[in-house]
């Protein structure tokens, strides 16, 4: 017996992983471009004359949302400016070949690509990193350097709005690692469809969008599939001992299960609010580098002084312990502080300790 297409008189193709609705493959991919509109228009994502960076890593989900972007931008006359923003990571056989995708979408969306590197902003590539520091965790550093990264491309390109392929499986799993780790700070945030400052004062993140909050990664490779796009399908070589990976798996059973549990679990985190007595971290800017930070030191920087150090290992206890320092941190130079001399109880001792160089 044929099925038809709920939507239309064709006989359907698919059935939806999101809702179970048979469509067709026309009617999916309209759907699936309507929701993502509806969710840019309804959160108010962009103004018209954002310069957008879109994080493009060849993958599916930053390629699709790149095509998918690109599409609405013309189709609804949202008047942005698109900027492809790729991270070489330097991992030989993964991060190379997938940039070759990138640069295709480039010459075929028409959208402009740059690409920021590791080597050139940290002086290390992930291979020498791994060979260092071994693959238990790989991901900590890499996953620190690739954030800052990305806002450090973005600021240099004066992009005003950084648009990322993170999708609702994403989210889940994120809201399911922060509850294992007790990180009330980041449980409160992560299922915001828009993180950083909206005011774009000097050292102030670029704010993030998640167009893609509400789409399920079955519905991206179905899509990516219909569409015929040009992405790079395999998984980083150094993944598999990820810690997200144990969640991701949780995500699958529950989905097999009951499909709706990943919004459900997206909605659950949307409600969690911390205590109001709950000592949150300050934002604050590194000493170095002057990237925002809730210690004296940004994590980057701290792990940058392990691997500088020969002392990796150290590094990665020291990212994940907030240094103890006072309101006020003192000049290295005079130890004044606001006209008062250095009492001994701020972080002049600790910054010593890390050598830091001020510019």
């Amino acid at each position: 017996m044929t099925v038809q297409c709920k939507y239309c008189e064709k006989r359907a193709q698919l059935k939806r992983p999101k809702t179970g609705h048979a469509v067709c493959k026309s009617c999916f991919c309209s759907i699936f471009e309507e929701e993502v509109h509806q969710v840019i228009t309804e959160y108010g994502l962009f103004r018209k004359g954002d310069v957008v960076g879109i994080g493009a890593s060849g993958g599916k989900d930053s390629t699709v949302l790149a095509y998918v972007l690109n599409e609405l931008n013309k189709r609804h006359s949202y008047g942005l400016k698109l900027h492809l923003v790729s991270v070489d990571e330097g991992i030989t056989g993964y991060r190379d070949d997938s940039l070759q995708s990138v640069k295709r979408n480039e010459s075929e969306y028409a959208i402009p690509l740059t690409v920021v590197s590791y080597k050139e902003l940290y002086g290390w590539t992930m291979d020498e990193i791994v060979k260092e520091i071994g693959r238990r965790n790989n991901c900590t550093f890499c996953g620190v350097f690739r954030r800052q990264a990305l806002d450090r491309a973005a600021l240099k390109l004066h992009v005003n709005k950084l648009v990322t392929g993170h999708n609702a499986d994403d989210i889940a799993e994120t809201v399911i690692m922060n509850t294992l780790r007790g990180d009330i700070a980041r449980l409160q945030r992560c299922t915001n469809i828009v993180t950083g400052s909206e005011s774009l004062e000097e050292g102030d993140l670029v704010p993030r969008c998640k167009p893609f909050k509400f789409v399920y990664e079955k519905e991206i490779v179905l899509y990516a599939y219909h569409k015929k796009l040009d992405y790079f399908s395999t998984e980083c070589i150094y993944s598999p001992n990820a810690y997200r990976g144990y969640a991701r798996s949780y995500i699958k059973d529950l989905e097999r299960v009951h499909p709706h549990a990943i919004i459900d679990i997206i909605q659950s985190g949307d409600h969690m609010t911390a205590r109001v007595d709950a000592k949150m971290p300050t934002r604050i800017e590194c000493t170095r580098c002057h990237y925002i930070s809730s210690q004296i030191l940004c994590k980057a920087c701290i792990l940058l002084d392990g691997l500088n150090s020969g002392k990796p290992r150290l590094s990665l206890t020291k990212a994940s312990r907030p240094l103890a320092v006072s309101k006020e941190v003192c000049s290295k130079k005079d130890k004044v502080s606001k006209g008062k001399e250095c009492s001994g109880s701020c972080g002049c001792a600790e910054i010593q300790g890390n050598d830091i160089n001020y510019f």
